[in-house]
């Protein structure tokens, strides 16, 4: 008798709370917060079942932070190899091995072995033939250091890359930019002997001192450069989300100045190779002038004249005070432009911070023409123009458009 009430009862009670969920669910607030608990557990069983992470906000600022430190260790490798070749100690080392020379000579006939190989080239016979083996021994860990930064650098890349892709931390298109960028790790160590190959071959018919190529040592350059440059665009494109600016005429200006100031940076910097290539530092050692005149004599002295602008030392100079000057109009110029408009902080941060150092790395050029390129301000100047073209990507990542 009591069984039929109360199951009527339970079916009522069933029935009402059925319409109650249903009307509930029509509030906006309460179905976004169930689709996105469906897409967390099927994000989260995907996970489970594959064994791999599905690339999120948080892997993205693993991802970035990672390129961001590898674009640091790149730069170190710059500024090492830059104060390599200012103590010419470069062709120290006169073989290449990949694992065999990680260890260097440890006992004094494995010392004497490695001097004497040295002495067997150009380097050694033409400018270092009154050398002690303590002398050399500097100069030998100087490049030894240097290529052993390199091997760190390739390690930061390749390893991270292996873990981070059986992760699932990549989507398509990271994976075929980290790949490349694996890629150009391996490029830049083997252009970086095809450098150094060039300062070991003797050249009977030259009686300059024995340097490497200035043309290699500018494609090695570059190479370490565009490396950089493309890790430090993809780190922070990964870490900074990019502004809500309206798309106005001026914007789209200021972003292709910005562009075009960037290359102009980028070009000076390669033209500084050809400068530490041919020792164009130590020629003309005034400013503004050059020995008195705004145009030299020897300016286009070499024939054919294309010739000159990449291996006369005093057209090497000239045309890298042009560029540096230009690069300093063209930021000087962006920054004015730019406080015209209203920008966001980071991005304002960003073009002053641009723009302060570009007149310091002048000032740094201009000192190190003056006082017969001294090794400490030379260094901070070839570094100083790695920062400068650092704030130039930081500039170009605040300005850059919303990906649709």
């Amino acid at each position: 008798m009591l069984l039929s009430p109360l199951r009527t009862t339970i079916l009522c009670g069933c029935r009402n709370a059925g319409k109650g969920f249903q009307k509930s669910t029509r509030s906006p607030q309460l179905r976004r917060w169930l689709t996105k608990r469906g897409h967390s557990n099927v994000t989260m069983e995907a996970g489970a079942a594959g064994g791999a992470a599905v690339p999120s906000a948080a892997t993205d600022r693993i991802v970035g932070r990672w390129l961001i430190g590898c674009s640091g260790l790149v730069v170190g490798a710059v500024v090492l190899g830059g104060v390599t070749r200012l103590t010419e100690s470069g062709l120290s080392m006169v073989d290449w091995h990949l694992v065999r020379e990680m260890k260097p000579p440890q006992t004094q006939e494995e010392w004497e072995a490695e001097f004497s190989k040295y002495q067997q080239f150009p380097e050694f016979k033409i400018l270092n033939h009154s050398m002690t083996l303590p002398e050399f021994k500097f100069i030998f860990y100087m490049e030894w250091g240097h290529r052993m930064w390199g091997r760190l650098v390739g390690l930061a890349y390749i390893l991270p890359t292996a873990y981070f892709w059986r992760k699932g931390y990549f989507n398509r298109s990271m994976k075929g930019k980290v790949l490349g960028l694996c890629g150009f790790v391996f490029f830049q160590g083997l252009l970086g002997w095809y450098m150094v190959k060039s300062g070991l071959e003797e050249k009977p018919e030259s009686h300059d001192i024995p340097r490497v190529s200035q043309y290699r040592l500018c494609a090695h350059l570059g190479s370490a450069l565009l490396l950089y440059c493309a890790s430090l665009w993809t780190g922070l494109t990964l870490l900074l989300p990019p502004h809500k600016i309206a798309e106005t005429k001026r914007l789209i200006q200021l972003r292709r100045f910005a562009k075009g100031t960037g290359g102009l940076v980028f070009l000076t910097a390669l033209s500084g190779a050809f400068v530490a290539g041919l020792d164009a530092g130590l020629v003309y050692n005034s400013f503004p002038k050059m020995a008195d005149k705004w145009i030299p004599d020897d300016l286009l002295a070499f024939s054919p004249t294309l010739k000159n602008f990449f291996e006369n030392p005093t057209t090497v100079q000239f045309d890298h005070r042009i560029l540096g000057i230009s690069s300093l109009a063209a930021i000087t110029g962006l920054y004015l432009f730019s406080r015209r408009m209203i920008l966001p902080r980071r991005a304002k941060i960003a073009i002053d911070l641009l723009t302060a150092m570009a007149y310091t790395q002048v000032v740094l050029g201009i000192s190190t023409l003056l006082f017969y390129v001294p090794t400490p301000l030379a260094a901070t100047h070839q570094s100083g123009s790695v920062a400068l073209l650092s704030f130039a990507i930081w500039v170009l990542a605040e300005l850059r458009k919303i990906p649709k």
